[in-house]
């Protein structure tokens, strides 16, 4: 598994993702569309012309699973149970097809779960810029996670 266990994480850990994506005029279409959002602003060029930015912006919420997507491998990929929840994410600076999009996730609480024992809950700071390391998005996000197996 590429992702931690929960009592691999610390406070203050930070990682860096290398991995990085360039957003398309294609995948804010589709996605868009495929979740059933018509807002003009993102997929009517001439709609969009007319607004202060003269350009469509990125589905906030692509860049908000983009975000999380990109944080994946080097944190949760196979050992996460689930998403409990999200919270103060933020956009404070509009994603434009042609950004490319890099992450950096910070741990900033651990607690053993109450309820289900040999598992933990992480709580990670998402934060998301652009090519001129704009911050584009930020989010808290509570994770239930695997603890380690007993014979490792």
């Amino acid at each position: 598994m590429a992702g931690l266990y929960f009592e691999q994480f610390e406070v203050g850990q930070v990682f860096e993702h290398e991995l990085r994506r360039t957003i398309t005029e294609s995948d804010n279409m589709l996605f868009s569309n495929m979740t059933l959002n018509p807002q003009p602003l993102h997929i009517d060029h001439a709609f969009a012309a007319q607004t202060e930015f003269g350009k469509p912006l990125v589905n906030s919420i692509f860049t908000l699973g983009l975000m999380i997507g990109i944080s994946v491998a080097d944190t949760t990929l196979g050992t996460t149970v689930g998403n409990l929840g999200m919270r103060d994410v933020k956009f404070p600076h509009p994603v434009f097809h042609g950004d490319t999009i890099h992450v950096l996730t910070e741990v900033i609480q651990l607690r053993p779960s109450r309820s289900r024992p040999g598992q933990g809950i992480v709580t990670f700071l998402h934060k998301a810029f652009n090519q001129d390391d704009k911050l584009v998005a930020q989010c808290e996000r509570a994770a239930l996670m695997k603890g380690r197996p007993e014979n490792s």
